[in-house]
This record gives structure tokens, sequence and C-alpha cells, in this order.
């Protein structure tokens, strides 16, 4: 279905799962996220009615993000004996990809039916500064079992670096703020970082003790004024859970990625965006930020002959 047109007058298209009870819209720009509506008609993510909007107003509501999701310190890395400069467009760093990134893209979709979509983008070398030409494709899968399945495969016909996500905005209650969100993540470390939100040299932080503990359930606002924009390390399998109290809904999330980054849009103003601080959380699964410059960090270096494959499902219930 014709959602509108991107600036360039590319035609941008929606696509809507169902399996009976839920219903999600994914559009062509950005692979994006455009609407969870459980069974009860409540949207649980952020989302913008039209193109424009996602143009002007979005903060990567939903979208599909690379080639590097989060930092790159300085914008550059180093790889195989040569130095790659891309857009500085964080405060001096690299975010999500540079200026335009896999989020203000057009993906072709195929295979489309009321179960599952499959997006491909190829990204040319030099695009943004990174080296290879990358084919990326994105499989949402909606399951008989209330999941939302987000399948990922690129593959490179150079050497580069590669981090993706999802950063879809959650709000179980559907309106309101998230700050008595109750979240659990089963992580025993966390990366602390600078003013800039790059990784402070050294081994990951025991959240033990700390108010970044969330290995038990706590309420976003219930420390540091709910204002969280940090990388968790993951416990092998270590799943993440968000339940909404007085609705009763909840969401479980699990991934073969090591780390997450919780956010908790407490940056959203507003006026920029249509949401305000704290209208919705994410939960990026990803590897690490900074992590072409950090040989300490698991690896994001993907070669030609080798497929990136990674699975992050996401469980709603209530």
């Amino acid at each position: 279905m014709r959602f509108g047109s991107a600036p360039t007058g590319e035609a941008v298209d929606r696509h809507v799962l169902s399996n009976g009870r839920i219903r999600i819209g994914i559009l062509t720009l950005g692979a994006i996220i455009q609407s969870v509506e459980l069974a009860d008609g409540t949207d649980v993510v952020l989302g913008l009615p039209t193109v424009a909007d996602y143009f002007r107003r979005s903060r990567y509501f939903g979208a599909l993000v690379g080639r590097y999701g989060n930092r790159i310190a300085g914008g550059r890395f180093t790889l195989d004996g040569s130095t790659y400069q891309l857009p500085r467009n964080n405060n001096g760093h690299s975010l999500h990809g540079g200026e335009i990134g896999f989020d203000r893209r057009i993906w072709q979709a195929e295979g489309g039916d009321e179960r599952a979509v499959r997006l491909t983008y190829v990204s040319k070398d030099g695009e943004e500064g990174y080296p290879g030409t990358l084919t990326t494709s994105v499989t949402y899968t909606l399951t008989e079992h209330d999941e939302l399945r987000i399948g990922y495969h690129a593959v490179t016909d150079a050497p580069t670096v590669l981090n993706l996500t999802n950063h879809s905005y959650f709000n179980l209650a559907g309106s309101g703020d998230v700050r008595g969100h109750v979240v659990t993540i089963e992580a025993d470390h966390y990366l602390p970082v600078d003013e800039g939100k790059i990784p402070l040299p050294g081994a990951p932080t025991p959240v033990a003790g700390t108010p970044y503990d969330f290995t038990r359930p706590a309420a976003v606002g219930a420390r540091l004024e709910g204002r969280y924009d940090h990388c968790y390390v993951l416990r092998p399998g270590g799943v993440m859970r968000v339940e909404e109290p007085v609705s009763g809904r909840a969401m479980e999330v699990t991934t073969t990625e090591p780390g997450v980054q919780f956010y908790t849009g407490h940056m959203l103003d507003g006026v920029a965006t249509p949401y305000g601080s704290h209208a919705g959380l994410c939960l990026e699964t990803q590897h690490f930020p900074d992590s072409p410059n950090r040989p300490d960090f698991p690896s994001t270096v993907l070669r030609p002959g080798e497929e990136h494959i990674s699975t992050t499902t996401y469980r709603f219930a209530g």
C-alpha cells in the first residue's frame, strides 16, 4: 500500500503484518516499524503519520539503523591499514551511519504477506565514508506466539564494519511517559561513557551496587531521573523484559547480539519531534559502540565471503 513519497520522488510503501491479534505496520522508508497494534487496539511504538514527518521530525523512530548503529569516536576508524573518515554528525562523532543512514534510504520489499516481509538495501562502496558495497536484508516475521522476529542478513564485496539495530521506541501504555515502566535486563556489566557517549577505556563495569543495575526489575524513573542511554553487556542468552503495571502489558526481548543500548527517550523534546521527554524507551540490540576502535570489544568487521546473520525477537503479552 502506498504511504507517500520521499523528497527524491521515490515511492514509500507500507506493509501490514497480522496474526489475527497483532497488526504491525512496516515502511519501505528506513525499514521502519511504524506501528505495533495489540489486540485491544493499543499502539505500543512511537510512529509518525507521514513521510515528511520521518524526514523532518524523526529521531530514528522505528528505523533500521546502519551501517553502524551507535557511535564511532571522531567518525574515524582504521581497517587493514587504511583509515576511513565518516561524517561527524553527533558532537564530533559519527552516529547511526552518518548524515544519510539506512533510516533515510528506500528499501526494496519482496515476499510480503500477512506474516512476513523482507526488505533489502544495497549500500554502495564509499556511501557515508564506509568501504565496500554492502547488501543488507531484514525480514520481519509476526508469529502465532505474538512475537515480532527481526532477522538481519548482510554480505559485502570488501572489508567493512557493520552494526545493525532497530531503533523502535516502545510505550506499553500507548501514551504518557515510560518512567513507570518496569525493566529487567539480564546483564551484569555495562559500558560507562564520556560526555560524547563514547565508551571509556578499560573493561566493562559491573552493574552491581550502581543505578545501572536492572538484573532485578526496576522502574525506569526510580533512579537517575530515568535518564539512561547506555550499552549493556548481555549475559549469554540474556533476556530483557518490560512491564507496564497499570495495563498489565509486557514485552520480552531476546537476541543473538552481545549487547543492548538502553535509551529512555529523555532527549525527546516535544518540539523538534511530536513526542516529549520519556515518551518511549528503546532496547537497541547490537554490538558495542566504537567497536572498530576497540580491539578488546567483539569485532564488527565483515569480510567478503562472510555472512552477517543476527536475530532479535520481541514477544508481546497482556
